[in-house]
């Protein structure tokens, strides 16, 4: 079962390679209050089908390059 997330494309600018924010709700140790915590994917696309502002789904995957473990399996 490979992990599967949910994010924005932020970046088209890469041939093959988008960028991707998943934005997540982290709980304060503390103050018990949550606040988001974004994190930045490069995924891979193919077809260079996607574009930024889009919601999409990606799936961990091998290793494609020295950054890219994650590829784009479709729109959310």
């Amino acid at each position: 079962m490979k992990r599967t997330l949910q994010g924005t494309i932020v970046s088209d600018k890469m041939n093959k390679t988008r960028v991707v924010a998943v934005t997540r709700l982290k709980k304060h140790p503390i103050y018990h209050k949550y606040y988001k915590v974004t994190r930045k994917f490069k995924a891979h696309d193919e077809k260079n089908e996607y574009k930024a502002g889009e919601k999409v789904i990606i799936e961990e995957t091998r290793p494609i390059s020295k950054d890219k473990r994650w590829r784009i399996i479709g729109k959310q």
